[in-house]
Protein backbone atom coordinates (compact mmCIF):
# COMPACT_ATOMS: atom_id res chain seq x y z
CA UNK A 1 0.00 0.00 0.00
CA UNK A 2 2.80 2.45 0.88
CA UNK A 3 4.53 1.60 -2.38
CA UNK A 4 1.38 2.48 -4.36
CA UNK A 5 1.00 5.79 -2.52
CA UNK A 6 4.62 6.68 -3.28
CA UNK A 7 4.10 5.77 -6.94
CA UNK A 8 1.01 8.01 -6.95
CA UNK A 9 2.98 10.90 -5.46
CA UNK A 10 5.67 10.48 -8.12
CA UNK A 11 3.04 10.34 -10.87
CA UNK A 12 1.40 13.49 -9.46
CA UNK A 13 4.68 15.39 -9.38
CA UNK A 14 5.59 14.28 -12.90
CA UNK A 15 2.12 15.20 -14.19
CA UNK A 16 2.47 18.63 -12.63
CA UNK A 17 5.92 19.12 -14.16
CA UNK A 18 4.57 18.12 -17.58
CA UNK A 19 1.66 20.53 -17.09
CA UNK A 20 4.05 23.37 -16.24
CA UNK A 21 6.17 22.59 -19.30
CA UNK A 22 3.15 22.37 -21.60
CA UNK A 23 1.77 25.67 -20.32
CA UNK A 24 5.20 27.30 -20.69
CA UNK A 25 5.48 25.88 -24.19
CA UNK A 26 2.07 27.30 -25.07
CA UNK A 27 2.91 30.74 -23.69
CA UNK A 28 6.32 30.65 -25.32
CA UNK A 29 4.88 29.75 -28.71
CA UNK A 30 2.38 32.62 -28.61
CA UNK A 31 5.11 35.13 -27.71
CA UNK A 32 8.05 33.61 -29.64
CA UNK A 33 9.97 32.78 -26.44
CA UNK A 34 11.67 29.65 -25.17
CA UNK A 35 10.38 27.56 -22.26
CA UNK A 36 13.42 28.58 -20.21
CA UNK A 37 12.77 32.24 -20.92
CA UNK A 38 9.11 31.90 -19.89
CA UNK A 39 10.03 30.19 -16.62
CA UNK A 40 12.81 32.68 -15.83
CA UNK A 41 10.38 35.55 -16.40
CA UNK A 42 7.78 33.84 -14.21
CA UNK A 43 10.29 33.48 -11.38
CA UNK A 44 11.49 37.08 -11.66
CA UNK A 45 7.93 38.45 -11.78
CA UNK A 46 6.70 36.19 -8.97
CA UNK A 47 4.28 34.21 -11.15
CA UNK A 48 5.77 30.75 -10.80
CA UNK A 49 3.12 29.77 -8.26
CA UNK A 50 0.37 30.56 -10.73
CA UNK A 51 2.04 28.49 -13.43
CA UNK A 52 2.44 25.60 -10.98
CA UNK A 53 -1.25 25.82 -10.12
CA UNK A 54 -2.20 25.68 -13.80
CA UNK A 55 0.20 22.76 -14.30
CA UNK A 56 -1.60 20.82 -11.55
CA UNK A 57 -4.62 20.45 -13.83
CA UNK A 58 -2.99 17.35 -15.31
CA UNK A 59 -3.17 15.79 -11.86
CA UNK A 60 -6.93 15.63 -12.30
CA UNK A 61 -6.44 13.42 -15.33
CA UNK A 62 -4.00 11.14 -13.48
CA UNK A 63 -6.26 11.02 -10.41
CA UNK A 64 -9.39 10.02 -12.30
CA UNK A 65 -7.54 7.52 -14.51
CA UNK A 66 -6.21 5.77 -11.43
CA UNK A 67 -9.61 5.75 -9.78
CA UNK A 68 -11.17 4.32 -12.93
CA UNK A 69 -8.57 1.53 -12.97
CA UNK A 70 -9.26 0.71 -9.32
CA UNK A 71 -5.88 1.93 -8.08
CA UNK A 72 -7.20 3.80 -5.06
CA UNK A 73 -3.88 3.96 -3.20
CA UNK A 74 -2.11 5.47 -6.21
CA UNK A 75 -4.95 7.95 -6.64
CA UNK A 76 -4.47 8.89 -2.97
CA UNK A 77 -0.79 9.53 -3.73
CA UNK A 78 -1.70 11.83 -6.62
CA UNK A 79 -4.07 13.68 -4.29
CA UNK A 80 -1.29 14.08 -1.71
CA UNK A 81 1.03 15.44 -4.41
CA UNK A 82 -1.67 17.90 -5.50
CA UNK A 83 -2.17 19.10 -1.92
CA UNK A 84 1.59 19.53 -1.52
CA UNK A 85 1.75 21.53 -4.74
CA UNK A 86 -1.13 23.69 -3.50
CA UNK A 87 0.79 24.49 -0.29
CA UNK A 88 3.97 25.29 -2.24
CA UNK A 89 1.94 27.51 -4.56
CA UNK A 90 0.38 29.29 -1.60
CA UNK A 91 3.80 29.86 -0.02
CA UNK A 92 5.20 31.21 -3.28
CA UNK A 93 2.28 33.59 -3.71
CA UNK A 94 2.54 35.00 -0.17
CA UNK A 95 6.33 35.37 -0.13
CA UNK A 96 6.57 37.40 -3.31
Amino acid sequence: MKKDIIIGIIVGLIANAIGVLLFSLYIGSTQNRTITNVLETAVSEGRLGKIMAIGAVLNLLAFFLMLRQGQDARARGVLLATITIAFVTMILMFTQ
